[in-house]
């Protein structure tokens, strides 16, 4: 049996779309536009091991030490149309020679949550980690108790594995983790499913979706 190639590492790229652009953080270029956008919530940062922040030159100094990082990798994720920061997502875990990587460190403000710009920029990474990288599996790990990440997972077309019980302490409470993956073998059905509810005819005059990601997503994992 011919082993499976090794995926290369990720790179600092720029990827854009219909709605997002992503490209590596840069903090001090991004970092306003992300604290504007309404990160000062703390209920952005309920299911992170950081924030939140007490004011923006707090979070700002957090950011300057993130955009160096190679694993993770952080990516400012932009909308567009304006060219404005409103979060961040990196990929992380990096383990080339087995072919699989995960997303994570994720954190959109409200301005960015539940826009087409938020799916889109996660359809970008993972179509960078299979086809442009090769991985074999994409992860998505969040806090058992993170029900709306849960959702989000299931939604992107992750499927569920199970949960690691007792896995990590968290800003001093337990953390069971779930698991989810994609595999390169699914991405196809998945890219065709992204692509047809990215569709324009899929969203109305008010750029409302008319079918929703899970519809197209579920339909792909049959």
């Amino acid at each position: 049996m011919t082993a499976p190639k090794p995926a290369l590492p990720p790179q600092p790229v720029t990827r854009e779309g219909r709605f997002a652009r992503i490209e590596k953080l840069d903090a001090a270029r991004h970092g306003p536009d992300i604290w504007a956008g309404g990160v000062a919530d703390p209920a952005v940062w309920t299911w992170l091991a950081y924030g939140p922040f007490a004011d923006e030159a707090a979070f700002q100094a957090w950011l300057g030490t993130r955009d160096s990082l190679t694993d993770p990798l952080y990516f400012a994720i932009l909308d567009k149309a304006t060219g404005k920061a409103l979060g961040c997502a990196t990929l992380m875990e990096i383990r080339p020679a087995n072919g699989v990587i995960e997303v994570g460190h994720i954190f959109f403000s409200p301005t960015l949550q539940k826009t087409p710009i938020a799916t889109e920029a996660i359809h970008l990474l993972m179509q960078y980690v299979f086809e442009d990288l090769g991985n074999r599996r994409f992860e998505w790990k969040c806090d058992n108790g993170n029900g709306p990440s849960k959702r989000a997972a299931v939604r992107f077309g992750f499927l569920p594995e199970g949960v690691f019980r007792q896995h990590m302490i968290v800003k001093g409470r337990n953390r069971d983790t779930a698991w989810f993956s994609i595999l390169d073998s699914e991405w196809p059905a998945l890219k065709a499913a992204y692509a047809a509810w990215l569709a324009p005819e899929n969203f109305d005059a008010d750029g409302h979706q008319k079918q929703s990601l899970g519809t197209f997503t579920g339909k792909a994992r049959g």
